[in-house]
């Protein structure tokens, strides 16, 4: 029948040319779904997801007619023979592959003085809480297509907080897997210490949904081969009860904490509000679980930063040159694309800047020098033992719970999982801010923020069930409302004698429940 698809794509229509989260649809869609009914008829289910579309960020390989360009015109018209695993994986359950959400380009890993966002290609995106609303970085159209019912779910990547970010301030939940829980093959790199790939979804449920079709091991990604669990990760649906929460030992680390000052005051309370709640839930709330190199870490930036930015020269140069079957513009390292990126007008440089290209280059530096491994030994200490695992490992904690956006950093070095759940909104007393650019809002009255979940690694089923068990208390997101929305709805594709549920799809839904 092709109904749902097609009633995604109006809903792409609706607000694509307001939002710009979606940078394009894919031209196979339909005929992907028509073949996906005929499997249906026939009594054949690949699973739960069945037939649903999910859109995917540019950097995430699809060997089809899309791009994968990381929303730069540096990639459009490269291409790949094949998928990258994760997308082949939700093919294999069944999924539609709908289309590519915009991202900041590069993943947030070019300028330092662009938008959470922007790219060339698609230009900026916004998200639908407030006019012109910052939708953070950098898988900001996953998340903003998600909240906006523009497909099931999404896919976003993260390096440090691009999964998490977009995911509060949009109002959804996002999950940020554990480093090698899902493979980064033929995704677009930034960092193999820190990059994953993880499920943006309106619901936990959905969220573990789609975390369960894409985990497992990758022969063509080494890190995946650390996996505990093998072929046969946890049951992530099954962790989502409502006892997820009984019993746990959560800690508060109030050093972290308590940098919530000024503007961001609100959230501090509203987390305030949150602990009670995870406490009513039957956890025991350990406070002061402090980061013990906290303060030190704020001072030394850099140093992760150049990690960071370092790792990117020598994986982009293995992306470029291993996988890519066609490569238009004959791109094969970070300075080829610097000085594609400076004279292209489309990619609107100096007005967004290559710092952190430049950065990288200026070390003379690649990943495997003796200078950056005494670099990323100090980078694991800040989030090792002087952060995140030092302080579940000292204080006997199944979690560590905090506001989202101060959540992100400190897991991201040490590839540990977390996820976040809408937690509230800023109030209407909220004061207007801009960017630092001026062209948008991040804070203003009704602009979401989330609560996270850190853990140790591998530890995603815990966390899922502490989330769910806390989303499904609050039920925050239905409180908040958008200045955007989309008009297509499934029973604008469907006549009334239909059997068919009219909005199950596109409203706010567990897909196991849904009858899919």
């Amino acid at each position: 029948m092709q109904v749902v698809p097609r009633a995604y794509i109006q809903r792409i229509n609706d607000v694509n040319s307001t939002l710009h989260a979606v940078l394009e649809v894919n031209p196979d869609a339909l005929d992907i779904a028509s073949q996906l009914d005929q499997e249906r008829e026939m009594g054949h289910l690949r699973g739960p997801l069945h037939g649903l579309p999910v859109l995917v960020k540019d950097n995430i390989g699809t060997g089809d007619k899309m791009q994968t360009a990381a929303g730069s015109y540096a990639l459009v018209g490269a291409e790949l023979d094949t998928d990258s695993t994760v997308v082949a994986r939700l093919r294999d359950h069944g999924l539609i592959i709908l289309g590519k959400t915009s991202l900041s380009e590069w993943a947030n890993v070019r300028s330092m003085n662009s938008s959470n966002g922007w790219n060339a290609r698609g230009g900026q995106t916004y998200a639908a809480y407030y006019p012109k609303q910052d939708p953070n970085g950098s898988s900001s159209g996953s998340a903003v297509a998600t909240d906006l019912g523009l497909a099931f779910a999404a896919l976003g990547t993260e390096t440090s907080g691009s999964i998490l970010l977009p995911s509060e301030v949009s109002n959804i939940v996002g999950i940020k897997p554990t480093v090698g829980l899902t493979s980064r093959h033929l995704v677009i790199p930034v960092s193999p210490r820190q990059d994953t790939v993880g499920p943006m979804a309106r619901t936990v449920k959905d969220a573990a949904l789609l975390l369960q079709a894409m985990a497992g091991p990758d022969s063509y990604d080494n890190y995946t081969l650390a996996s505990p669990y093998g072929s046969s990760p946890p049951d992530y649906v099954a962790a989502c009860q409502l006892s997820g929460l009984q019993g746990k030992r959560i800690g508060i680390p109030q050093n972290v904490l308590s940098t919530l000052t000024g503007s961001f005051t609100p959230m501090a309370t509203a987390f305030k509000a949150a602990v009670t709640a995870v406490a009513q839930a039957g956890a025991v709330i350990v406070r002061d679980t402090n980061f013990t190199a906290y303060e030190t870490y704020t001072t030394d930036r850099n140093t992760t930063l150049a990690v960071m930015a370092i790792d990117f020269t020598s994986s982009i140069s293995d992306y470029l040159n291993d996988n890519l079957t066609i490569n238009p513009h004959n791109l094969h390292n970070l300075s080829d694309i610097r000085s594609f990126s400076q004279q292209e007008p489309f990619e609107e440089y100096p007005s967004r800047d290559t710092q952190v290209w430049d950065l990288a280059i200026s070390t003379g530096l690649s990943n495997t020098s003796p200078e950056f491994w005494a670099m990323y030994q100090k980078s694991l200490y800040y989030g090792g033992e002087g952060g995140l695992i030092g302080a579940l490992s000292r204080h006997q904690l199944d979690a560590i719970i905090l506001p989202t956006g101060i959540a992100a950093d400190i897991p991201a070095l040490v590839g540990a999982p977390v996820i976040t759940v809408p937690m509230g909104a800023f109030p209407n007393s909220s004061a207007i801010e801009h960017n630092d650019r001026g062209d948008m809002v991040f804070i203003a009255p009704g602009i979401p923020f989330g609560i996270s979940f850190l853990g140790k690694k591998w530890s995603e089923k815990e966390l899922i069930g502490m989330a769910y068990a806390f989303e499904q208390r609050t039920l925050v997101r239905k409180t908040l409302k958008r200045v955007v929305e989309p008009k297509g709805e499934l029973s604008h594709f469907i006549g009334d004698d239909s059997d068919s549920e009219s909005e199950s799809e596109v409203d706010d839904h567990e897909a196991g429940g849904c009858g899919l």
